[in-house]
C-alpha cells in the first residue's frame, strides 16, 4: 500500500473512528492483498509509511471474498469483478485474508 493511501487510512479512521471503517482491497496476488491487509491492521511491515507502528486493527476485505460479494448487487459485482474472479486464486487470497484478519484485526464479525 503506498503511503497516500496509508495517509488516506489514518485520516479516515481518526475522523470517523476505527470501528467505523472498512477496507476494501483488490489486488490479483494473495500476498498483496495480505502485505496491505496487515498495514491496515498491524502497522506497516516496511515501517516505512504513515501506518509504520500503527494498530489500526481494521475490518479488511478483498473484492473477491464472501464477506464482500455477498453485500453488494450481483449484476454490478460480475460486471466490474466477475472476470477478474475467474482467473484469481480466490481461495488463496481468501487463505490470505482471514489469516491477517484473525491474527490483527479488532473488529472481528
Amino acid at each position: 500500500m503506498d503511503l497516500e493511501n496509508q495517509q488516506r487510512v489514518k485520516d479516515i479512521t481518526e475522523k470517523y473512528g476505527a470501528d467505523k471503517v472498512v477496507v476494501v482491497l483488490g489486488a490479483a496476488e494473495a500476498e498483496a492483498a495480505g502485505l496491505a491487509a496487515e498495514t491496515v491492521t498491524a502497522g506497516d511491515p516496511t515501517f516505512a509509511g504513515p501506518l509504520a507502528g500503527v494498530q489500526l486493527g481494521l475490518r479488511v476485505y478483498h473484492v473477491v471474498e464472501p464477506q464482500f460479494k455477498d453485500e453488494v448487487n450481483a449484476e454490478v459485482y460480475d460486471d466490474q469483478v466477475g472476470m477478474m474472479e475467474m482467473v484469481l486464486d480466490v481461495d488463496g487470497i481468501a487463505e490470505e485474508m482471514n489469516s491477517i484478519r484473525s491474527e490483527y484485526s479488532k473488529f472481528n464479525d
